[in-house]
């Protein structure tokens, strides 16, 4: 039996999808927009820094608690590390080198790290054939999307080692969120997003510095444009509506929204940035999305009802 508070309303939940599906997807665009003048690094930085600082300080004004235990900090600065900075910068660095929509569609598998380090960190579930047959056919359409560029030998090196770095990046983002959810720190939900963002900020500039991105930047009104969306779009409304889900709804449903993201990116990358979408992308990436429906939908099913709850039930 569950009680109300334990159990978000329907259109809570739908309303928070909407949110994610929405700006993540055109958070591609904004980023590949802001990176043109902006490196990557330090663009992350002055996104998340700021989207942090100006999140604590609402929830301080509005009563929340915003100071914790050293190592509950800690907790919420790793994972937003490894979100905001291993996923997010990542990202960041490949759209110098790939389309948007194309790191979209790799980034889609996503939820089949989700299933892997789920079944290894939250419960002792075996991976079923269903699952294993969605992992090897996510695996053939990353091949399908870059077979163009593999057959005629135009996959340069930059190009290669942006899509294998997104796929470093999709693990960092699926671990970092596993991890969420096993750590349960006890923080307000609102004021560790704060905290995992204002990490990520300053993890990013830390890089920044180091890389001398200082010394390559041009501000224009439209990188800063790109950025103040991201700010507001990407890191307010769509973070934070993304880790409210992850301690509302289980993460195979959550993970849903890589292959709905994808969908946004390929058409806003068409429609803004004039990007090709020829036969390879729509092959490669309705594969992308049937392997990842495939693995989740498989994962639910192979979850027992005494494991159900306690992912039901963890908050981020």
């Amino acid at each position: 039996m569950h009680s109300a508070p334990q159990r978000p309303s329907r259109w809570m939940v739908i309303l928070a999808f909407g949110l994610v599906y929405m700006f993540w997807g055109s958070t591609y665009l904004a980023i590949d927009i802001a990176v043109q003048n902006i490196p990557p690094a330090l663009m992350c930085a002055v996104r998340f820094f700021v989207a942090g600082v100006v999140m604590l300080a609402i929830c301080a004004a509005t009563g929340r608690r915003i100071f914790y235990a050293p190592r509950q900090l800690a907790l919420a600065g790793i994972i937003g590390l490894l979100l905001l900075m291993g996923g997010n910068l990542t990202l960041s660095y490949a759209e110098l080198a790939v389309s948007t929509g194309l790191a979209a569609l790799i980034v889609a598998i996503t939820p089949l790290w989700f299933l892997v380090l789920d079944s290894l960190l939250l419960g002792d579930h075996h991976i079923s054939t269903r699952g294993k047959a969605g992992l090897f056919l996510g695996i053939l359409g990353l091949v399908v999307l870059v077979w163009p560029q593999l057959a005629a030998g135009s996959l340069g090196r930059r190009e290669l080692w942006a899509s294998i770095s997104l796929i470093g990046g999709s693990f960092s983002w699926a671990l970092g969120s596993v991890l969420s959810k096993r750590w349960q720190s006890g923080m307000d939900v609102f004021s560790s997003t704060g905290w995992q963002v204002v990490a990520a900020g300053l993890g990013n500039f830390i890089f920044a510095l180091l890389n001398g991105d200082l010394g390559h930047v041009t501000w224009t009104a439209r990188g800063l444009g790109a950025v103040a969306y991201l700010v507001v779009c990407g890191s307010w409304i769509g973070y934070t509506a993304y880790i409210w889900l992850l301690g509302h709804v289980p993460t195979s449903k959550v993970s849903t929204y890589a292959y709905v993201n994808p969908v946004v990116a390929v058409f806003l990358g068409w429609l803004v940035l004039h990007e090709r979408v020829d036969r390879f992308i729509l092959a490669g990436s309705t594969i992308v999305v049937l392997s990842v429906i495939l693995v989740t939908s498989a994962k639910i099913k192979d979850k027992t009802v005494a494991e159900m709850p306690a992912v039901e039930a963890s908050a981020d």
